[in-house]
């Protein structure tokens, strides 16, 4: 057999026999006391507050390179002869 047949097959063969790895966990049954549940809203919160931190990061920039042209200007208009 070819390589191009046996792929097609061995693709079919795995979608079909792994199927059982697909099930859903106890979060997704609406189990929602389980460890497993608990785990995975602390990781949502942790990226939450990734996010979080990182936006407020990019904002504190932007304040900060708004201020300093401010005060360029400021003493740009002082230095100037009249």
């Amino acid at each position: 057999m070819s390589p191009r047949r046996l792929l097609p097959l061995i693709v079919i063969w795995v979608l079909l026999n792994g199927t059982h790895a697909a099930l859903a966990c106890t979060a997704c049954y609406g189990q929602s006391d389980s460890s497993l549940a608990k785990g995975m809203n602390a990781g949502i919160y942790v990226l939450l507050g990734f996010v979080g931190l990182v936006l407020s990061a990019v904002a504190g920039f932007f304040v900060f390179i708004v201020r300093r042209a401010t005060r360029l200007q400021a003493v740009a208009a002082n230095t100037q002869p009249n």
